[in-house]
């Protein structure tokens, strides 16, 4: 047994700061006598490099509180780096770059927090714990010996010396995986071999391949689950009907995007006697083909979520099920789980019922149709019959209802627009538009909420075991940070101690609702506020100001959906859930570790795609307004075209601009022009990063001038 010294620290944490012997320390493991006299010597290692201490003779104990952090360090572009503590309590440590050369970014260190020289506090890493990575995504470059791989991370500066000859075929400039044999030390680069050549970085599917193995994305399904998948017949088994009622003639439709092939959900209202309305939300019964614990699950599993790249999808379940039996088409027998809710006039939920079903959905319609039927834009589709144009009608009375309901009790309800991506026939992006948001969207959105809230409800009050979707208020510091912030708008958010209720931030968002700085507002919010996840404990949902909620809608891209379905069921059944409920703290961290990860990709293909549409436009003049200003910078988004990118404060040649923070401007301190959120601008694209993703522009007409002198520059001020 190879002891490391992370497996020696755990033991000594254990002993909560008492000092323990080698034998006390090596009791907790099976070692032989070499291995027990190799542990001896790595304890004397680590005592010589200060990762512990030496308190008398033959007894070690853990460094000071004070004198050492471990956590993940993230390294900047220009060598230094900050290491997030595992210990939530303390703040990020700063290594300058002298300390950073064995480190890569995203590794797991031990830093020892010193005095610096300028007075504050700097860490030392003593030892890696744990490394973040084994294998890296990057290019191929001929080179010293076999050549080199520089990887695509801007995070990850180091060049990857080849240690062997590249495979047969490979060209300069594609992308490669490479795997780490020998990481860096203060002498030596890391060092490696490629493990696989993924091609030619212009070709849309690399690009695919590429950010998959970044974030360690599956690509492909086992074959035990691909075997499993085939063995799944295309039509319902008649058996399968048992126990389940019957809507096949009720015109439940789909809603969806145009590209959209994995139908999860689909929808039907009725009025009824009083002024109330009944809403069914019939969504595949994914569980029906996926067994607990199955090749299909473990994949699954695997996954957590479904991936959306333009133009593409990393499925969570083979396309046999994702986009057929599992898939509510139009004309074709599907299995669904069904929850049946009638509101009040005033959108609130007056009774619910679940049971599983059979359905044949009427339409498969996509929001933009949709929203033309219901805002008379052009004449109904021929297809859409009279009682589905009624249907319409009334699906958004019901969702206004809702949403007006929802607003009432405080949800709230951000206004930042999307980036949609239309690709040309190579696969190649061709324009980026700002995603329309109808009122066919704010149907699906309502209905689906609804449903999820009434599930959770369902089996909350039951005190059912459920894997929650929760959202925890923010902080009292980032609360106080915000309401700072606002201020310097002139909005005033009243906090009543160290709790805050949505309705109040509900109310500030309101406040610049049609203002210019709606959008920073917004996303200053967004990240004053915790992020969403999944828990086995009801902790409510802060955003939509709802006291229980989870995720049962969409079982075809979303682990937690396919758990809660399998919980719902039991219940229904009356068998309980003991069994699918075990584990459900793990399978929420594990869930929401992978959504995060599937978010982070998908926005890495965005900015790319946004990159590659401005690629061939360098040194042309747009229309653009400021979208935000910070010290070093503005930025500015295209008028015509749904990107963003910075204008840097060495751009402003014709002087020097200080960064006003309490009106959120920078001002020039001797023409005093001013920059602020909104102002129309003329800007050239100089510069596209791929690699970084980014864009830099120049104001037009934009001229050098004399700097002024050293005395009108005001000390302590930020400058350029």
């Amino acid at each position: 047994m190879n002891l490391t010294p992370d497996d020696l620290f755990k033991i000594m944490l254990q002993s909560r700061g008492t000092p323990l012997s080698g034998r006390q320390i090596l009791s907790h493991f099976q070692l032989s006598r070499d291995e027990r006299q190799h542990a001896l010597q790595l304890l004397d290692s680590m005592a010589e490099e200060g990762l512990v201490r030496r308190v008398r003779k033959g007894l070690y104990a853990l460094p000071k509180s004070t004198d050492m952090v471990v956590g993940k360090v993230s390294v900047h572009r220009q060598g230094y780096g900050f290491v997030v503590p595992e210990d939530r309590n303390r703040p990020d440590v700063f290594v300058p770059a002298r300390f950073m050369r064995e480190v890569m970014n995203g590794d797991r260190v031990a830093v020892q927090v010193q005095r610096s020289s300028k007075g504050g506090f700097e860490g030392r890493v003593l030892r890696v714990m744990e490394r973040a990575h084994q294998q890296v995504v990057g290019t191929y470059r001929p080179g010293p010996g076999a050549g080199i791989v520089i990887p695509n991370d801007p995070a990850l500066p180091q060049a990857i010396l080849l240690s062997s000859a590249p495979p047969r075929g490979l060209q300069p400039g594609y992308l490669v995986v490479a795997s780490i044999e020998r990481y860096p030390d203060r002498q030596h680069p890391p060092t490696g071999s490629i493990l696989e050549i993924l091609g030619d970085p212009a070709d849309p599917q690399v690009e695919i391949l590429a950010v998959a193995h970044k974030y360690d994305l599956p690509r492909e399904f086992s074959m035990a689950a691909q075997e499993q998948a085939q063995s799944v017949a295309p039509a319902i088994d008649p058996e399968s009907l048992a126990g389940r009622e019957d809507l096949r003639s009720r015109p439940l439709i789909t809603i969806d995007g145009e590209t959209a092939k994995d139908f999860d959900d689909a929808v039907a209202v009725s009025r009824e006697p009083g002024g109330a309305t009944r809403l069914w939300v019939a969504i595949a019964d994914v569980a029906h083909y996926v067994e607990p614990d199955s090749p299909l699950d473990r994949d699954a599993l695997e996954r957590g979520t479904s991936v959306y790249f333009p133009g593409t999808c990393l499925p969570m379940l083979p396309e046999a099920l994702s986009n057929g039996i599992c898939s509510l088409q139009p004309d074709v027998d599907r299995l669904v789980l069904t929850a049946e809710m009638l509101f009040d006039a005033q959108g609130a939920r007056l009774e619910s019922r679940f049971y599983p079903a059979v359905m044949r959905s009427k339409a498969r319609l996509t929001y933009r149709e949709v929203a033309r039927v219901l805002t008379a834009e052009e004449t109904p589709d021929p297809a859409l019959t009279d009682e589905l144009t009624s249907q319409l009608q009334l699906m958004a009375e019901l969702a206004l209802h809702l949403q007006a309901m929802r607003y009432r009790r405080g949800s709230l309800d951000f206004d930042l627009p999307e980036p949609e991506i239309v690709l040309d026939l190579q696969g190649r992006p061709d324009q980026i538009l700002r995603a329309e948001r109808t009122v066919a969207h704010r149907i699906i959105e309502e209905f689906m909420l609804a449903a999820n809230e009434a599930v959770a409800t369902f089996l909350s009050d039951r005190s059912l075991p459920l894997l929650y979707r929760v959202h925890e208020p923010p902080n009292e510091e980032k609360l106080l940070a915000f309401q700072a912030f606002l201020a310097h708008f002139n909005i005033g958010m009243v906090l009543d101690g160290d709790a805050v209720h949505p309705s109040t931030l509900q109310t500030a968002l309101e406040a610049v609702r049609g203002r210019p700085e709606e959008r920073m507002i917004n996303q200053s919010l967004l990240r004053s506020m915790k992020q969403a996840r999944y828990s086995a404990e009801n902790l409510g949902h802060f955003g939509l100001a709802s006291d229980c909620y989870c995720h049962f809608t969409s079982p075809i891209r979303r682990y937690p959906d396919l758990v809660v379905h399998r919980i719902l069921r039991r219940a229904l059944d009356g068998r309980g859930v003991s069994s699918p409920a075990k584990g459900l703290e793990e399978l929420g961290e594990i869930t929401s570790q992978r959504e995060r990860r599937a978010m982070e990709a998908e926005r890495e293909i965005v900015a790319l795609k946004r990159c590659q549409v401005m690629s061939d436009k360098v040194g042309e003049v747009f229309e653009a307004c400021v979208a935000d200003v910070q010290p070093f910078g503005i930025f500015v988004e295209l008028k015509d075209i749904f990107v963003e990118g910075l204008v840097h404060v060495t751009a402003l040649t014709d002087d020097f601009y200080e960064f006003d923070e309490a009106l959120h401007r920078l001002v020039g301190q001797r023409r005093r022009r001013i920059f602020r959120i909104g102002d129309p601008l003329m800007v050239q694209l100089v510069k596209v990063n791929l690699e970084r993703r980014e864009l830099d522009f120049e104001l037009q007409g934009m001229t050098p001038s004399a700097a002024p002198s050293g005395s009108g520059r005001r000390p302590g001020k930020k400058k350029r």
